[in-house]
């Protein structure tokens, strides 16, 4: 299991950037993962999803609180004490055409850390072969056909899936999915999806999927949690569906009301839930970060900052002083 508490990363803009000013990518987040579990962060560009997922993945260290991994605290630990800990979770890039080395073969790729282990564990270069061969099978690849050939070769989901066929090489208990489908032809997310969902199931392997998309994050782990993050705070926390079918906090509401859904396949409802505004990396740091764009703010949302918990009686956590079931009701294609 993987925990963290109070996480808070603070970015300083160089030059003329925003003024020079800090930006807060995370504000005091609390979040928890079990071992073969699913978690789902999601938000706009810019809210800290991706700063979150490096932080527990070790790609980035962060100002405040703690993470811990199975009980150990990594914060008194030296970088080479951590490795092992960070290990266990392995990242899936969203890129899959730069994740990968050009000017090598999916064996070449596959070879060099199956060898590293190889040598650590005393096994021989037959195990390297069958190993290769087999996380390729694992993830729906022909080893027989795939590992000759360059990366440029290979379809965009053929390339994701070789990025996740290397996570496996070192036996992860965690993959952090960074926005994995959203390079690929919509035609070939399905089956990535279907993917990172199996592994699950087969191997008991944790993931956490970082996304804008809720539909997706959906399809992931409708038994997991979702968060819901906004500049940096968790602003509604909860199982996939409850939030999904029964949000309370306008933000999550405004999420789900930019789904397009065909024409005629759900009939308009009351008005959705619609920011006033774009987002503004100069928006006010007093009281309720979601102030300046929630249409349903009072003078105690800009002065007040709401703090993440369960109150007036529905079932997930929420930073909202007026939680309140609202129409979510997706706009229709044509008027996209």
């Amino acid at each position: 299991m993987i925990t963290g508490k109070g996480i808070t990363k603070t970015f300083k803009q160089r030059g003329n950037v925003l003024g020079g000013r800090e930006v807060h990518a995370l504000r005091g987040v609390d979040f928890s993962i079990a071992k073969g579990g699913a978690a789902s962060f999601i938000g706009e560009s810019g809210c800290g999803k991706t700063t979150l997922g490096r932080i527990i993945a070790g790609l980035e260290s962060y100002d405040g609180g703690e993470v811990s991994i199975d009980g150990t605290p990594l914060s008194p630990l030296k970088p080479k004490q951590r490795q092992p800990h960070f290990r266990k979770i392995q990242m899936i890039h969203q890129d899959p055409y730069s994740a990968l080395n050009p000017t090598r073969t999916i064996h070449q790729t596959l070879y060099a850390p199956l060898a590293l282990r190889a040598g650590q564990t005393g096994r021989s270069k037959a195990w390297i072969e069958e190993r290769a061969a087999e996380v390729l099978s694992l993830v729906g690849l022909d080893p027989g056909t795939v590992l000759a050939r360059y990366p440029h070769q290979l379809s965009g989901g053929m390339r994701q899936r070789v990025v996740i066929a290397r996570a496996l090489t070192v036996d992860p208990e965690m993959l952090v999915a960074d926005e994995a489908v959203s390079m690929i032809d919509v035609s070939l997310r399905l089956g990535i999806l279907a993917l990172l969902k199996d592994l699950r199931e087969q191997l008991g392997v944790s993931v956490l999927f970082i996304t804008h998309d809720v539909a997706t994050a959906r399809y992931i782990g409708d038994d997991g949690e979702l968060y819901v993050i906004y500049r940096g705070q968790v602003v509604e926390r909860g199982p996939v569906d409850t939030i999904i079918a029964d949000p309370v906090h306008p933000y999550t509401q405004s999420l789900l009301s930019a789904i397009p859904v065909l024409h005629g396949l759900e009939q308009p409802g009351e008005q959705p839930v619609v920011p006033v505004e774009s987002l503004n990396g100069a928006q006010s740091e007093e009281g309720c970060l979601f102030a300046g764009r929630c249409p349903f703010r009072t003078d105690r949302c800009e002065s007040e900052l709401p703090l993440l918990g369960v109150t007036n009686g529905f079932p997930q956590e929420h930073a909202c002083f007026y939680p309140e079931r609202r129409s979510v009701i997706a706009r229709p294609m044509s008027e996209v």
